[in-house]
C-alpha cells in the first residue's frame, strides 16, 4: 500500500477456526475501514492454515507464519513489529467486535488528545455468542484518565479486545513481556498507565467469547504472571504506589493459595504461602488470611458445606 492504515488490527491464532472465521468478518465489518489486518498464526492446523492462505490474498491482510510457541505475548508481538498504523487495535481469535468499534474509539481519541490509548465495555458471551447469565448482575465501571491505582484496586475491567492504542507507546513500553504465559495482557496495561492517561467508551461494543478452549484455562499460570509484574512494576514507580503493589502481591499469594485449597491441593497451598512470607510477613491480615486458607485445605468438604449455609442464614 502506498500510504500506512491508521489501525493496525492485531489477531492471534491457533486453530479454533470455528470462532475466527466470524472474528475476522466482525473486523470486515467495521463501519471505519482504514485499517490493516495482520494475523500471526501459531502453528496451525492445516484447515487453518488454508484458510488463512485464502485471507492472505486480500490486499489489506497479512499473515505472519510462526512455528508453535504456545506464548501469546510472543505471537501478538510479532504481528506488531509489523505493524504500520498509528494506532494499534487487538483481538483475539475467538472473540467479535461490533460494527462501530474502531469508529468510536478513533473518535473519542481525536478529543482526547491527552489519551494515547482508550478501551470500550464488553458482554461476556458463550460460545454461540449469548450473552452469559452472569451478565445481568455483572457490575461495570466505566474508568477514565489517570487508572494505575484503580487498576490495582481491581475497579477496572479492562480486555484485550477492547484496546485501541498508539504503536510509538506500545513500542517505548516494550510491548507484550514474553516471559508471562498468561496475564501477559494487564502487564502491559499497567505500563501503558503509567505512560498515558485512557479514555473510555461506556459503551459493549465488544463480545468476550467463554469456551472450553480459551486459554486461560490454564488457571494458576495467571497468578505466577500477576506475581512477576507485580514485581516488576515496583521498580518504576514511587514509594506510595511500590508499597500497594506490595500489597498486591500478598493478595495476589493469597488468591493462588486459595484456589489450590479448593481443589485440596495442600502441598500446593504450602508452597505458595512459603514463597509468599517474604514479603508479605509484616501485614497482619495477611497471616490471618493464610491460616484460614490452611485450615480450608484440610477441612472436610462436608464441614465447609455446612459452614456454608450457616454463614447464608445468618447474612
Amino acid at each position: 500500500m502506498a500510504e500506512q492504515p491508521t489501525v493496525s488490527v492485531i489477531v492471534p491464532t491457533c486453530n479454533r477456526l470455528e470462532y475466527l472465521r466470524p472474528a475476522i468478518e466482525s473486523i470486515f465489518h467495521q463501519t471505519y475501514s482504514d485499517w490493516e489486518l495482520l494475523i500471526a498464526d501459531d502453528g496451525s492446523e492445516e484447515a487453518t492454515r488454508d484458510y488463512l492462505r485464502e485471507l492472505s490474498r486480500l490486499p489489506k491482510v497479512k499473515v505472519i507464519w510462526m512455528s508453535h510457541t504456545g506464548i501469546p505475548a510472543a505471537v501478538r508481538n510479532a504481528a506488531l513489529r509489523e505493524a504500520g498504523g498509528k494506532y494499534v487495535a487487538f483481538l483475539d481469535s475467538d472473540d467479535l467486535w461490533e460494527s462501530r468499534k474502531l469508529e468510536a474509539q478513533l473518535a473519542v481519541m481525536r478529543t482526547h488528545n491527552l489519551c494515547q490509548w482508550s478501551y470500550t465495555a464488553f458482554t461476556n458471551v458463550d460460545e454461540f455468542g449469548v450473552a452469559l447469565p452472569t451478565e445481568i448482575r455483572r457490575r461495570w465501571l466505566p474508568c477514565d484518565g489517570e487508572i494505575f491505582e484503580r487498576m490495582l484496586r481491581g475497579e477496572v475491567s479492562l480486555r484485550t479486545p477492547c484496546v485501541l492504542a498508539d504503536r510509538r507507546l506500545l513500542m517505548e513500553v516494550g510491548g507484550f513481556d514474553e516471559s508471562i504465559l498468561s496475564g501477559e495482557d494487564f502487564d502491559l496495561w499497567y505500563r501503558l498507565a503509567l505512560r498515558s492517561d485512557i479514555a473510555v467508551i461506556n459503551e459493549p461494543l465488544v463480545k468476550i467469547r467463554a469456551h472450553r478452549k480459551n486459554h486461560s484455562a490454564n488457571w494458576s499460570s495467571a497468578y505466577v504472571g500477576q506475581d512477576h509484574t507485580f514485581t516488576k512494576l515496583q521498580h518504576l514507580v514511587d514509594p506510595p504506589r511500590r508499597d500497594l503493589l506490595r500489597r498486591e502481591r500478598a493478595r495476589n499469594s493469597l488468591r493462588l493459595a486459595h484456589r489450590h485449597a479448593v481443589l485440596r491441593n495442600r502441598a500446593s497451598v504450602f508452597r505458595a504461602l512459603f514463597n509468599a512470607a517474604a514479603f508479605s510477613w509484616h501485614y497482619a491480615e495477611w497471616w490471618a488470611r493464610a491460616l484460614w486458607i490452611v485450615l480450608r485445605a484440610f477441612v472436610p468438604e462436608g464441614a465447609m458445606e455446612i459452614y456454608r449455609r450457616r454463614s447464608d442464614r445468618s447474612a
